[in-house]
């Protein structure tokens, strides 16, 4: 489990982050979602500490992240697999390197060891025989799915997905989402998502953060979302506040 307790930010003087506090479920996927701004990508690296967040804490487990050093907070960095929104593989590292690089920096895995890893990791996402391959000889829906591979190469405890269906054609979004379900289930790690996409709240979303304009406006399930009578989330979902914004006679 990640506790988030009383987090807030800001950017020279402007509020980005408002007192912010809630749980990421072990086992679950747990989707953080909001319009663009709100603060939800800001969270996410406040997260993993490519941010420091001005006030608050970030509990991993019994351990807190906020007050480590260097060395103590590489540890929990071991237990930590991202997926990044561009999949952000090496342009100038095959399939098979890109997937040995969290293992030559996080492990004392024998070079079999490793090269066992990367082949299960990638039958997980399945793909084979692409171990020779780019990235620029990828697809998108490939490259997340090897970004998904190198993820979980270091068996973390804790997994990130910021934006996984960006740029993705349904069916391919639908497959990665399957994909960062069954692996939290299967690994029983915690997973935290950042997401616009609503289709990915109702296919995966466990549990879901809304956030709006940097603070935290409701929690619940995927169920409970389409009954909220929250006016600023159900704007969101319906995107009603668009509709309204858009004349009469301009609409079809």
């Amino acid at each position: 489990m990640i506790r988030v307790e009383n987090l807030s930010k800001s950017f020279d003087g402007q509020p980005v982050l408002r007192d912010v506090s809630l749980a990421f479920v072990q086992g679950k996927t747990n989707l953080i979602i909001g319009r663009s701004g709100s603060g939800k990508t800001v969270l996410m690296k406040c997260l993993v500490g490519l941010l420091e967040a001005d006030s608050g804490q970030i509990w991993y487990d019994d351990r807190d992240f906020s007050s480590l050093g260097f060395r103590g907070r590489r540890l929990i960095r071991k237990e930590l697999g991202m997926l990044f929104q561009g999949a952000a593989l090496f342009d100038s590292m095959n399939v098979n390197d890109n997937i040995l690089f969290p293992l030559n920096m996080f492990t004392n895995m024998s070079h079999k060891e490793k090269q066992q890893r990367v082949d299960f990791c990638l039958d997980r996402v399945d793909l084979q025989n692409v171990h020779h391959l780019y990235p620029s000889d990828l697809s998108g829906g490939m490259k997340k799915r090897v970004a998904i591979a190198r993820a979980i190469a270091i068996k973390p405890r804790y997994l990130f997905c910021d934006e996984p269906n960006s740029g993705l054609d349904p069916p391919t979004a639908i497959l990665i989402d399957k994909l960062i379900s069954e692996i939290t289930s299967e690994l029983n790690i915690t997973t935290v998502v950042n997401t616009h996409d609503m289709n990915s709240v109702m296919e995966i979303g466990d549990t879901v953060a809304f956030i709006h304009r940097g603070a935290l406006w409701w929690t619940g399930s995927r169920k409970e979302i389409l009954h909220t009578g929250n006016n600023e989330l159900n704007q969101f979902v319906y995107a009603t506040e668009l509709m309204r914004t858009i004349k009469p006679e301009t609409r079809p």
